[in-house]
């Protein structure tokens, strides 16, 4: 009778916390979660703005790329949400509306807009380190022009804090005052181009200065790239990378350097970048783990054989302040199976590489030269065929013992089990070490396919538990 009771309660508890009601029927025992109130006013609002001959136009780049966007402007633990319109029968067809969240509703509280082809993209960031946040908003004026703008909504209304044309920008703490800067990458009169440097200063961004690079926008804007990292001498850097033609990077180091902006990689003597080496598809990076940012140089290997392909090393260099380069390590890159291999320094100058393929595998061979020539010592295989994944395992198994195995199912479990732990990489196992955690860039609620209520998809977002 105890337990009978105890079941009955458990039962009555699920359904007045489950929001099915008391009046029970076959449907209402299955029903799912609805929005909170708050969101389903804001659903209406929406609503509203659509049916008035507006529809969803998101930012196309970065990774706020969502129609309605959660987000806390103003640092009071409760989210705005940001959504995004365009209505050509308007003078400024694109909209950027703010709502606020107010006695379980959304009310519009904030409208931007501009003319234009379309918003580029969106970024969130505090740059004056109050606890409000600015909207730093990429708009796509033309199919060649894109125009900055930073805004803040401190004063009631948005107001602008700095306009400017732009390719790419970075936001990041260069002079480590624990308050981020603003660098824009842009061109300049003449085609040059340049790096401008804001920083907060008198209640606003103040343009603080600004360095010449040696890359194009082209190149930047193709194949280029923006990375924030670190000098070895602690500190940071923007590195910003061009490719010419798919065939040679350009990499043009920025560091603040007494207040202003510095390209440290430039030479006076030329105007470009000492940083130049054949493209590899690799960009500089952390490429040893230790805090410090290298770059890459590619240099030739020496070959086997005359009429061989020469293979390549990658030589990484840090770089310190003052623009004086170190080499750092060397690796063998294979990119087109997607592995590295750091060379010892012993073999840098000594190693020669060949690699074969063919229906399943890819496999490298690293030679050293010996008394009757070139002698093979290592090899690594890159299993590339539909059967890669059985292989993989089998590699990581003792078959041997497994044949004689009494128990063999037994024996199996507990040797996959045994690799999974030693090698979980390889078993595809979240946040192991040696596994890379990637960003999809639906951090503010990216709809699924074919969603077209940006106001659900923004809350799936943030409560993934619920099926909604």
């Amino acid at each position: 009778m105890r337990k009978i009771l105890a079941t009955w309660l458990l039962v009555l508890t699920a359904l007045m916390t489950s929001g099915c009601g008391f009046t029970i029927s076959p449907q209402e025992l299955y029903c799912l979660p609805k929005l909170p109130t708050e969101y389903t006013e804001l659903d209406n609002r929406i609503n509203a703005i659509l049916s008035d001959g507006a529809e969803y136009a998101a930012p196309i780049s970065g990774s706020n790329i969502q129609p309605v966007q959660l987000e806390d402007l103003n640092g009071d633990g409760q989210e705005e949400a940001v959504a995004f319109f365009r209505n050509d029968a308007d003078e400024k067809p694109l909209k950027i509306c703010i709502f606020t969240a107010k006695d379980q509703t959304y009310e519009l509280s904030y409208v931007i807009e501009s003319s234009g082809t379309a918003i580029y993209s969106i970024s969130y960031n505090d740059l004056d380190g109050d606890g409000n946040t600015e909207l730093i908003v990429g708009w796509r004026v033309t199919t060649d022009l894109q125009a900055l703008v930073v805004y803040t909504l401190k004063d009631g209304e948005p107001t602008e804090l700095m306009r400017s044309n732009y390719v790419r920008y970075a936001v990041t703490d260069l002079d480590q005052d624990q308050v981020q800067e603003l660098v824009v990458l842009r061109s300049a009169e003449g085609g040059d181009a340049v790096a401008d440097y804001y920083t907060w200063q008198n209640g606003g961004l103040q343009l603080q200065g600004s360095a010449p690079i040696s890359i194009t926008m082209a190149e930047l804007n193709q194949q280029g790239r923006v990375t924030a990292g670190t000098l070895n001498d602690g500190m940071p850097a923007l590195f910003v990378t061009g490719v010419e033609e798919g065939l040679w990077s350009v990499t043009d180091v920025l560091a603040s350097r007494n207040g202003d902006l510095t390209n440290i990689t430039l030479s006076d003597a030329t105007g470009v970048s000492a940083e130049i080496a054949p493209f590899q598809t690799l960009y500089p990076m952390d490429i040893n783990s230790d805090g410090v940012t290298e770059l890459p140089r590619a240099v030739s290997l020496p070959i086997l054989q005359e009429n061989q392909i020469a293979y390549q090393r990658i030589d990484w260099y840090t770089y310190n302040a003052q623009g004086e380069a170190t080499l750092a390590l060397s690796t063998y890159h294979d990119i087109e199976d997607g592995w590295y291999f750091l060379l010892p320094e012993s073999w840098r100058e000594e190693v020669m590489v060949s690699r074969s393929v063919d229906e399943d595998e890819a496999c490298v061979t690293f030679y050293i030269q010996g008394e009757q020539g070139p002698e093979p010592f290592m090899q690594i295989t890159a299993i590339t065929g539909s059967s890669r994944s059985v292989k993989a395992v089998r590699a990581l198994l003792d078959l041997d013992a497994l044949k004689g195995s009494k128990d063999r199912s037994a024996d199996i479990d507990k040797t996959l089990d045994d690799a999974a732990k030693a090698n979980p990489w390889a078993f595809g196992e979240d946040g192991a070490a040696g596994v890379a955690v990637v960003s999809t860039g639906a951090e503010h609620g990216a709809p699924p396919a074919n969603e077209s209520n940006g106001v659900e998809a923004a809350f799936k977002s943030l409560n993934p538990e619920l099926n909604l």
